[in-house]
């Protein structure tokens, strides 16, 4: 990493590096208690690892650990995949705590710590919270990446400083990454959905047109570690006007990258999607050509029954993001019928009101329960296979998450014999992780057939608490 450099728009950053412990990884072999493999909890279970990060073979009934293999002791699961995040936002959780209020006066708080960062000091934060993410049990985030310029809005001199720190940051924690770089051009819809200027505070966010977007994003380094993805994403049908939507789909398309977009998170925006445009928001991004299979629309809390059809007959992504959306208060989306309709689900933490993708999983199936007062929406299995195989297809990884030969070797072991999760027999420990663990209970996190986290200890971040305290304290 580059030593801390003084604040401006000169500063370089932090340069994409390889993931912690560089090179090819030895091969290694794992014993498994218990893994989940293809939906089932299997018992005594041998994955061998190869040079290249992959899985080489996986044996079941494998009986003791063979002789030279690390014993990964409670239910081994696929690496989890966080499909949305925001690290910055981690330095609000607390803070926004505080009184009443809705997603809007939240927002005021956010802008204020969006103002404080820099290259070096979103490295420090990034690297704190992909730490916490690893200890969680999250092999791959999705960063929906949208601060991109100095304040102000004058680009570094490296026009992709911030989000190469975010890059590196990943690399030192030892995750993988994609880095969704956002278009966000545009304060609101603006009369005729032209698009009202940024504010004042949005002005770091904008590069001004959706050309300039696909140039600097055209420039963005992912490394040579193999650990991060570029994809595209638009921050939401206020903040790119409906004629700039095209270059942002046709830069994904040309890639074949992932296309992310906040989607009709708040009623608000809903309504001034209609007077702008006589249409809901999903419409809108029908009718521009956005939906697609690469598409992952973020929260779609409040849709119509068509906006549900438009989605589910694209065959699009949709992630949901319970703990954030509970604590905004913005409502229970239509997951249930997303599904049915033909999209694929997928979780995130968003903000990071806490980082737990069992959480989220949970979540998912509990809101849901309160909304109708029936129970059972969802089997563990299908809630591990979205904060799983499915985040991962999500995140352009397609060849993570699920325990195969061929397949990345990044996984996680949830313990059985915490407080919360004894007691279960071992054939309902898939059950046990998603309805009573917490990411207290990760035991172990593998990443390209590297131990990140063992026996719940960081190998690269000693002191994942007091990396937070001091990356949130300096922006206090």
């Amino acid at each position: 990493m580059t030593s801390p450099s003084p604040e401006g728009p000169s500063h370089e950053g932090p340069v994409p590096a390889a993931p912690a412990e560089a090179g090819p990884a030895p091969a290694r072999t794992y014993w498994c208690a218990y893994a989940w493999l293809n939906g089932t909890v299997e018992p005594e279970v041998v994955v061998e690892t190869g040079a290249d990060g992959r899985i080489t073979a996986v044996r079941t009934g494998a009986g003791a650990p063979p002789q030279g293999a690390e014993p990964l002791r409670g239910l081994t699961l696929p690496g989890l995949a966080n499909a949305h995040s925001h690290a910055f936002h981690r330095a609000l959780r607390g803070a926004v705590q505080v009184g009443s209020g809705t997603f809007w006066t939240w927002r005021e708080l956010m802008y204020q710590v969006a103002g404080r960062l820099t290259p070096d000091s979103a490295y420090a934060l990034g690297r704190a919270v992909y730490a916490e993410m690893a200890l969680a049990g999250i092999t791959c985030v999705g960063e929906f990446h949208y601060l991109h310029h100095a304040p102000g809005g004058e680009p570094y001199d490296d026009p992709n400083a911030m989000g190469h720190a975010l890059i590196a940051a990943a690399a030192d924690a030892g995750i993988r990454i994609t880095l969704l770089d956002t278009a966000y051009l545009a304060s609101g819809f603006g009369r005729g959905g032209r698009g009202e200027p940024p504010n004042r505070q949005q002005l770091r966010f904008s590069d001004g047109t959706a050309a300039a977007w696909a140039e600097r994003a055209s420039a963005l380094r992912t490394g040579d570690g193999g650990h991060a993805r570029a994809g595209a994403a638009i921050h939401s049908v206020r903040a790119v006007p409906a004629r700039e939507l095209g270059p942002v789909v046709e830069w994904a398309e040309e890639r074949s990258a992932p296309l992310h977009v906040h989607l009709s998170e708040q009623t608000a925006e809903n309504d001034a999607c209609h007077q702008a445009h006589g249409c809901t928001p999903t419409r809108l991004l029908a009718d521009h050509g956005v939906l697609g299979r690469r598409t992952t629309a973020v929260h779609a809390t409040h849709l119509t029954d068509e906006d549900i059809k438009l989605l589910g007959d694209a065959s699009a992504g949709v992630c949901m993001c319970p703990t954030t959306e509970r604590d905004l208060a913005d409502g229970i989306g239509p997951a249930p019928r997303l599904e049915r309709a033909g999209a694929t689900l997928s979780l995130g933490s968003d903000s990071h009101a806490v980082v737990d993708l069992l959480e989220e999983a949970r979540a998912m199936e509990l809101d849901e329960r309160l909304r109708t007062r029936t129970r059972g929406h969802w089997t563990a299995a299908q809630l591990l296979r979205a904060a799983t195989e499915d985040g991962h297809r999500a995140l352009g990884w397609p060849e993570a998450g699920r325990l195969e030969a061929g397949m990345l070797a990044d996984f996680t072991t949830v313990s059985l014999d915490s407080v919360r999760t004894v007691g279960p027999a071992p054939r309902m420990a898939a059950e046990a992780a998603v309805f009573a663990a917490t990411a207290a209970d990760i035991r172990h996190t593998v990443v390209g057939g590297r131990h990140v986290v063992r026996d719940g200890r960081h190998a690269s971040v000693p002191d994942v608490s007091a990396s937070l305290s001091e990356a949130i304290g300096a922006l206090h």
